[in-house]
C-alpha cells in the first residue's frame, strides 16, 4: 500500500473509506457517502479534498456520474470501478433540495456553483438527460401526491405548466422554491400553489412573483 504521510488525517480517512466501501460493495461510494462516514457535512469540502487525492495521485475522479471514482495502484482494481450508466441509464444531476412546506430559501453562498452529484435514472423516463435534473424532497406538504419527505423528484426544465401539474415555484421576492401543484384560477389575479396535504393551506401569489423552474415527470421513493 502506498505511503500516505503526505496526506492530512482527513484525506487518509477519506481514501480508507473509499477503499473499504469498494472492495465491500464491488463500486466506490458517492460524494455524500464519504462525508457521512468521516464526518464532513458539507460535500464541497469532500469535492474539494478529493481533488486533492486526485492532484497527488492517489484516485481518478469521473465528475460526470455519482460514484466516478477510481483509486489508482490498488491490489484489486477491477473492484472500484464507477457504477454503470450505459446505453439503458442516463446520468443526471442531483441539484440540491426542495422544500414540499414552507418555501424554503436558497443560500447566499457559491452552493449553486459546488460541484453536484449526478444520479442513475432509467433512460426510458428521461428521454433527453441535458433537459432534467433532480432535486431531494424536504417536507410532507405533498404527501397525498405519494411524494414524502427524502424522496428525489425528476423535474424538467420548463417555464410554463397546465392547471394541476407539479411544479418547482420560484418566489422571487421571498427567494424561495416550493414543491406544489399550480393553478390559474378564473376571475382570481392570484395563482394557487396547492399542497397535497389536508393539513396545509395553499400558498396564493401574483404572477409577477412568481417563476416556474421546472415541472415533475417522475419520482423516485425513499424506502424505509
Amino acid at each position: 500500500m502506498r505511503d500516505t504521510t503526505d496526506l492530512s488525517l482527513r484525506q487518509r480517512e477519506m481514501l480508507k473509506m473509499i477503499r473499504d466501501f469498494a472492495l465491500e460493495y464491488g463500486y466506490p461510494p458517492t460524494v455524500r457517502q464519504i462525508g457521512k462516514v468521516v464526518g464532513i457535512s458539507s460535500t464541497s469540502v469532500v469535492s474539494y479534498n478529493l481533488g486533492v487525492l486526485q492532484r497527488k495521485g492517489y484516485l481518478t475522479r469521473d465528475r460526470e456520474i455519482s460514484r466516478g471514482l477510481r483509486l489508482i495502484g490498488e491490489e484489486r482494481p477491477a473492484e472500484i470501478k464507477p457504477a454503470p450508466i450505459g446505453a439503458h441509464v442516463a446520468g443526471i444531476p442531483l441539484l440540491g433540495f426542495i422544500a414540499a412546506g414552507e418555501p424554503l430559501p436558497i443560500p447566499e453562498s457559491d452552493f449553486w456553483q459546488s460541484t453536484f452529484e449526478r444520479i442513475a435514472v432509467s433512460a426510458d423516463i428521461v428521454k433527453n438527460p441535458e433537459e432534467v435534473y433532480a432535486l431531494q424532497v424536504r417536507g410532507t406538504s405533498m404527501i397525498d401526491a405519494l411524494i414524502g419527505d427524502g424522496d428525489i423528484v425528476i423535474m424538467r426544465h420548463q417555464k410554463d405548466a397546465e392547471n394541476g401539474e407539479m411544479v418547482a415555484a420560484w418566489l422571487k421576492d421571498e427567494k424561495a422554491t416550493t414543491l406544489k401543484r399550480i393553478y390559474w384560477e378564473k376571475g382570481r389575479s392570484l395563482i394557487r400553489l396547492q399542497p397535497a396535504n389536508p393539513t396545509m393551506e395553499p400558498i396564493y401569489v401574483h404572477p409577477s412573483n412568481l417563476e416556474i423552474q421546472g415541472k415533475v415527470i417522475a419520482v423516485i421513493r425513499r424506502l424505509s
